[in-house]
């Protein structure tokens, strides 16, 4: 076989080891979600391309059994057509015998680079660049080498079918999708600018509503702004304006006695068609939904939705009331940090780079996105600021009491009744994880 003849060979023998790299790593690099898309869209090729890839063994063995004959091949035909004309240069400097093993190791050396780069390296990058369009591209022709070469594949599949059931491994790939998944795509789709940076926040809050109890964004009972049944008029009006909300719990003798609620556009509707403000003279009064304080806001939607409704009385084991909410709080949780920085209502208020202003009933997710803390101790024991410190000091705290945690000093401003309203949180030099007070 002469020079140009052999190095045709190699050509033909990388372009088909080629083939089969870019049919392997094509199938496997191949994304469900987008194949199913594909077929959706009417191409047939990539319900066969899925259909593979549940039952990939027929496909890899007739990849493996081309992959390692063009290596053997390639071997063979490349060191017998390179080695003389590498000897013939060798000797030139070395003796006969020496020339003969520096030609043999010039030979294999040069073969295995070409194919490394040509047969392997290249196509691999290659099928990664856009998996899918070329795994459609190459199902058809594997599937005629599948059935040409079936008693190979045959026999060599159901050997190695027979190792893994030996080995207990489980036999087919494992398609599932979990949340985790979809926040990592998102999160790389922020970090290669084809989300924006908010948009992947609004998605992450969304899947955090399955475990964000509903507690972590009521209004809590302090701040309930509500109405007794027998309230007058002037009353009504000077409680509307003090504290404006959507909706008010109607009660009678005590909060923990709910009538039902009031709607304040129905209020405003009689105010401005002059129609007296007073529930014994047709101002409507309705049903109020109730849900236990251990809902997720998952959970809460699922009951508005259910209910048609958009405001709920939250209550706990004791079936005492413990906080109102909205349908409008929990949009507000995922959307996030898209409110404005200039909400004079926000929760947390950064004074500078290193500082923070935060009320003591900051649900503790939002405190971790702020300051960017992955974990907190006792995690599972608290759903607030508030609670944080109470559990890391374990008694209620009092003014100037401070806990350190994770380079974040944490000092309580302002205490109302036992009630924590103001938390000052500073950037510290060390994450210790210790309390202290003040």
């Amino acid at each position: 076989m002469t020079l140009t003849q052999s190095l045709l060979v190699i050509a033909a023998l990388i372009a088909i080891s080629a083939f089969f790299s870019l049919a392997e790593i094509s199938l496997a690099a191949s994304r469900r979600l987008r194949l199913r898309q594909m077929a959706d869209d009417g191409d047939v090729r990539a319900e066969r391309v899925m259909r593979i890839q549940e039952q990939p063994g027929h496909y890899f063995t007739v990849v493996q059994i081309g992959l390692n004959a063009v290596a053997i091949l390639g071997g063979v035909v490349g060191e017998g057509s390179l080695s003389p004309y590498f000897a013939q240069l060798f000797e030139l400097w070395l003796g006969a015998e020496a020339a003969q093993t520096a030609a043999f190791l010039a030979s294999f050396v040069t073969i295995i680079a070409v194919f490394l780069v040509f047969a392997d390296l290249f196509p691999k990058r290659l099928g990664m660049s856009d998996p899918e369009r070329l795994a459609v591209r190459m199902v058809g022709p594997m599937q005629v080498l599948i059935t040409t070469f079936k008693p190979l594949v045959w026999l060599f599949t159901n050997c190695t079918d027979l190792l893994f059931k030996l080995l207990r491994m489980p036999m087919q790939r494992d398609d599932k999708i979990t949340s985790a998944d979809i926040l990592a795509m998102t999160e790389a789709g922020a970090r290669a600018g084809v989300l924006a940076v908010r948009e992947q926040q609004v998605i992450a809050n969304v899947f955090e509503l399955d475990t964000r109890l509903v507690s972590s964004v009521m209004t809590s009972r302090d701040r309930i702004a509500w109405f007794q049944k027998d309230d007058s008029e002037a009353v009504l009006r000077a409680r509307i304006v003090a504290e404006p909300f959507s909706a008010y719990p109607v009660c009678e003798r005590d909060i923990d006695h709910v009538l039902g609620y009031v709607d304040a556009k129905d209020m405003f509707q009689r105010v401005l068609s002059g129609q007296p403000l007073s529930f014994d003279q047709g101002l409507p009064l309705h049903k109020a939904l109730v849900v236990p304080d251990r809902l997720s806001l998952t959970e809460v939607l699922e009951q508005f939705q259910q209910a048609h409704e958009d405001f709920a009385i939250i209550v706990n084991e004791y079936s005492l009331v413990v906080g109102v909410i909205t349908l409008n709080d929990v949009m507000s949780t995922v959307m996030g940090d898209l409110v404005g920085p200039q909400d004079e209502e926000q929760q947390i208020v950064k004074r500078d780079e290193n500082s923070w202003l935060i009320d003591g009933v900051t649900p503790i997710q939002d405190v971790q996105r702020a300051l960017d803390i992955d974990a907190l101790p006792h995690a599972d024991e608290y759903e607030t600021l508030a609670g944080f410190l109470m559990v890391m000091l374990r008694r209620v705290p009092k003014r100037t009491d401070s806990v350190s945690w994770s380079g974040y000093t944490f000092e309580v401003m302002d205490v109302d009744s036992h009630r924590i309203d103001q938390v000052m949180v500073t950037r510290a030099g060390a994450g210790a994880g210790a309390a202290s007070s003040g």
